[in-house]
């Protein structure tokens, strides 16, 4: 399949503990998102930090970065990054001892897919996250003051390129914001027959349509997505990112690759899904549901866009990294 026009940088990013117990008083993307926010924010001059500081207004009514002191709030504020960006904490725990490891993934778009604006804006912001306690804004038992920056990879394909290894920092080293997909499909990439999808963060593919679903206990069944809803909500968000050219990505497309994207989309209408489980999240976390999904046979022309669905997010709150699945 062709490659997408889509400027992205991927960060993997490794935090060793350092203190005898750390505890994430938020779900992590949340906590990452508005500690990180909150720093760069104060980092900047006043002109780039003015988008900083409008994007956590939201965060104002439960006392901005205090409130990691509190409870977490029954609804969160949806108060993304003014840059397209999403903070994917990989499912783990709540509490980590000295030495453990907290794993984050990192994803830039369209012009914050830079790694000069990764070096001198973000990375400095999880230097200071490092090493800060204030006690002001957090608790004894927080995360933030009690880590080292212990490795950091950049994505290049399916493999990842080494950027801090053992908290040394290779200065020599430029990513680009076109590697991510560098030989990312190979011939014969599918031999084997796939028939699940096991969503690893919360999903929610009807926001934005006028329903409620934070209310239910059990999934409506017509919020359980069928693999073409996966595959539209994907259209959806590859409309809302900037493409490399700052056109609508629809109309970057040629004949041909439109009309593979429709056969795939064709071929999604025909699939059953044959089981499922889901459950609701809790209030405070984003997104609305998370389990898993099993079908018939996965037909392969659907796979490497069920792939790109699971890389770049899908549905609300991508920011936070809710919208991504394994395919099994």
């Amino acid at each position: 399949m062709s490659i997408l026009p889509i400027n992205l940088m991927r960060y993997l990013i490794f935090l060793k503990v350092n203190a005898p117990m750390v505890w994430f008083r938020f779900f992590p993307s949340m906590e990452f998102s508005l500690v990180l926010g909150t720093l760069i924010s104060e980092s900047l001059p006043s002109v780039q930090a003015r988008p900083w500081k409008k994007s956590l207004e939201p965060w104002k009514k439960h006392g901005g970065i205090t409130s990691i002191k509190k409870n977490p709030p029954k609804r969160p504020p949806n108060a993304p990054w003014p840059v397209e960006s999403v903070i994917f904490s990989y499912p783990g725990k709540r509490a980590y001892g000295e030495g453990e490891l907290i794993l984050m993934e990192l994803k830039l778009f369209g012009e914050a897919a830079d790694h000069g604006f990764f070096l001198e804006v973000i990375l400095p912001a999880i230097e200071k996250a490092s090493h800060t306690i204030d006690w002001s804004w957090q608790k004894s038992n927080s995360l933030w003051g009690k880590f080292d920056i212990e490795y950091i990879y950049a994505a290049r394909g399916r493999n990842w390129d080494v950027l801090v290894d053992q908290k040394t920092l290779n200065l020599k080293y430029m990513a680009t914001p076109r590697q991510w997909c560098e030989n990312l499909f190979v011939e014969n990439e599918f031999p084997d027959k796939f028939q699940r999808l096991k969503w690893i963060t919360p999903f929610d593919l009807q926001a934005g349509k006028g329903q409620t679903t934070k209310f239910h206990k059990k999934i409506p069944q017509e919020h359980i997505p069928s693999l073409k809803d996966i595959l539209l909500a994907f259209l959806t968000r590859l409309e809302e990112l900037p493409t490399a050219q700052h056109n609508r990505f629809w109309d970057t497309m040629n004949g041909e690759t439109k009309d593979l994207f429709d056969n795939a989309v064709e071929a999604a209408s025909t699939v059953q899904m044959t089981d499922g489980y889901f459950k609701v999240v809790q209030e405070s976390q984003y997104g609305t549901w998370i389990g898993r999904q099993d079908f018939e046979t996965i037909p392969e022309p659907i796979l490497p866009y069920l792939s790109l669905a699971s890389l770049f997010h899908v549905g609300a709150y991508t920011h936070y990294g809710c919208g991504t699945f394994l395919i099994e």
